[in-house]
């Protein structure tokens, strides 16, 4: 139970860093700014493993935070040109 409340800490966290560094508006609450930022982390955690591989046992990649407010702003942009 707690790792879904910390996702969802986490993804509020880099969804509204990447709404903060993406121009223009972006009207969505605090959940979907949440669910943003969660899949945000999804597509950076793939972007991160396309270029290398966490170590062994390793749960999180390195770059995380930083690969996860990315994934947020490609994902942002992507809901902007399709009209969200």
């Amino acid at each position: 139970m707690f790792h879904l409340l910390w996702m969802l800490i986490v993804g509020i966290v880099v969804g509204a860093i990447a709404r903060w560094i993406m121009p223009g508006a972006q009207s969505m609450g605090l959940l979907m700014t949440g669910v943003v930022g969660i899949a945000g982390s999804f597509i950076g955690g793939f972007i991160a493993r396309l270029f290398s591989k966490p170590a062994d046992g390793a749960i999180v990649h390195p770059a995380g935070l930083i690969l996860s407010v990315v994934g947020a702003l490609i994902l942002l942009f992507v809901m902007r040109k399709a009209g969200f």
